[in-house]
């Protein structure tokens, strides 16, 4: 590479280092006043969960179009609870051959449930990765803001195993027990139907998955909404019991 060349990638380099940095710090000076903004008319204690959603191409079909119409259940009846309303935060991350925030942190007042499609592979750890990185950063603005929070709930649904490299599925897993251990998240795993429910046993420390009745998703998003309401009403570290699962559960004989 000639000099003049290597000095222009220097400087090219040095340009989008900058524009990112930048960038990051505009948008945090646009983002905290708004967030400023929002916990001054609602300074209620947040309750978030985040749905971790598998949307690859096996969810295609029957399965999706449940899980959509049990998404929208979910919204029905979250938004009857007034406290419910201004307490819980749902945001929603999708995997397939990928991850996408489809839906980043919102009251449930302001939620609204996406129409999700389903296609590709099953990126299971990096959809982990990025909902625990989700979690980190609403908390962090939670404390800039003084606004108090519960344990945040990082609820998964998928239907297979993860189809990634096997040191992403590592780290994913590492960091969600570490996660659990701090106290910093309670992990939930729902298998649909012909889901490897033995490897979804290994990625928590806390609590094993369960599996999904058929395509139940209409009472499983009820039992979740109903879940959200028990912890919203109560004290921030207080214990819940939740309520019962067997209208959703599927039960081995």
């Amino acid at each position: 590479m000639s000099n003049r060349l290597h000095s222009h990638w220097r400087v090219k380099s040095a340009h989008s280092w900058f524009s990112a940095l930048f960038f990051h710090y505009f948008w945090r000076m646009v983002q905290q006043p708004l967030d400023a903004i929002e916990f001054a008319r609602n300074p209620e204690p947040r309750c978030p969960c985040v749905l971790l959603l598998d949307v690859s191409g096996s969810m295609s079909g029957e399965r999706i179009e449940a899980l959509n119409e049990g998404l929208r259940r979910f919204k029905e009846e979250l938004v009857k609870d007034t406290l419910a309303s201004k307490r819980v935060e749902v945001a929603i991350v999708t995997f397939s051959s990928g991850v996408e925030i489809v839906q980043d942190f919102v009251t449930v007042d302001k939620f609204s449930p996406p129409w999700l499609e389903a296609g590709g592979a099953t990126d299971m750890g990096s959809g982990i990765l990025q909902a625990l990185d989700l979690i980190r950063k609403r908390k962090e603005t939670y404390r800039d803001n003084g606004v108090g929070y519960y344990r945040p709930w990082l609820f998964m649904i998928t239907d297979g195993a993860p189809t990634e490299d096997e040191g992403t599925m590592r780290r994913a897993i590492q960091a969600l027990q570490e996660e659990e251990k701090q106290k910093g998240v309670s992990f939930f795993a729902v298998a649909v139907e012909d889901a490897d429910i033995n490897f979804l046993s290994l990625l928590s420390s806390e609590r094993r998955p369960v599996r999904l009745r058929g395509l139940a998703f209409q009472e499983l998003f009820q039992w979740l909404s109903s879940s959200m309401q028990r912890v919203s009403s109560s004290r921030v570290g207080e214990k819940v019991n939740l309520p019962d699962t067997s209208g959703w559960m599927e039960v081995s004989s």
